[in-house]
């Protein structure tokens, strides 16, 4: 039997949690939802070995927060490649998938504010003006530049009901 959707466990810091909350209240309030846009984003830029040691560095510090996330199982497949080459380079043996998961997502986290919530945007067709909202006065920075979205390369987000 497939299963659609896959729960897995991150650990993150706080600071990192209150900003995936703040991004997740611009795009209709689903931290999982943003989690997959963020590794969406940064999945594709760990194409090898060399490119992995920022994971491994965003490992080694403290993160004291559980969450839990549902995935779509495409993406979740993933994950454990990832853990295979985290292992491979130096990290964690245990929960290669969990490992990787909280690694990326961490990864992702720790860019620009501002960018992340613009990225959200462009990925959601523009729909997505509030979370550039809602993180710009806790930073202080100036306008974002409205973006074209995916819409306009002939991508579409599908949401597929459980």
């Amino acid at each position: 039997m497939d299963c659609e959707e896959v729960m897995l466990t991150v650990r993150i810091t706080a600071a990192e949690r209150a900003l995936l909350r703040e991004l997740a209240r611009g795009h209709g309030g689903d931290v999982s939802d943003v989690a997959v846009d963020g590794l969406l984003e940064v999945i594709p830029a760990l194409h090898d070995d060399a490119c992995v040691l920022p994971l491994l560095r965003v490992l080694s510090r403290p993160a004291p927060f559980a969450l839990t996330l549902w995935l779509p199982a495409p993406v979740a497949d993933l994950l454990p490649l990832l853990g295979e080459r985290l292992v491979r380079t130096g990290g964690p043996a245990a929960g290669p998938a969990s490992a990787a998961l909280s690694a990326a997502l961490r990864l992702w986290l720790a860019g620009d504010r501002i960018a992340l919530a613009a990225g959200l945007a462009r990925l959601h067709g523009g729909c997505g003006a509030g979370a550039v909202a809602a993180v710009r006065p806790a930073i202080g920075a100036a306008a974002v530049r409205p973006a074209v979205g995916a819409a306009a390369f002939g991508a579409e987000r599908v949401k597929v009901a459980a």
